[in-house]
């Protein structure tokens, strides 16, 4: 079984809550200043995205884009990095 990875996925407007409920215990929400929501959180299989993207379409939001995070590299990673 492969990590999970961090997903950003942007929908239109300032989603309710009702509509975020399924969400609110696996994502980051921020409804920005531009007319957006952002959620941001780990998604493990493809299947599980699709289950996510299911659900915001059935409520009709409105998915602007999703795309990978870049991931921070692993502490052990930088060590005896200068700064």
């Amino acid at each position: 079984m492969s990590e999970p990875t961090t997903y950003e996925i942007v929908i239109r407007g300032r989603a309710s809550a009702r509509i975020l409920r399924p969400l609110l215990d696996d994502f980051t929400i921020d409804h920005e200043s531009d007319g957006v929501t952002r959620l941001i959180g780990d998604i493990g299989d493809p299947s599980h995205l699709h289950g996510i993207l299911a659900h915001l379409t059935s409520v009709n939001a409105e998915v602007i884009s999703v795309a990978p995070l870049e991931q921070p590299p692993h502490p052990h990673n930088t060590l005896g990095a200068s700064s």
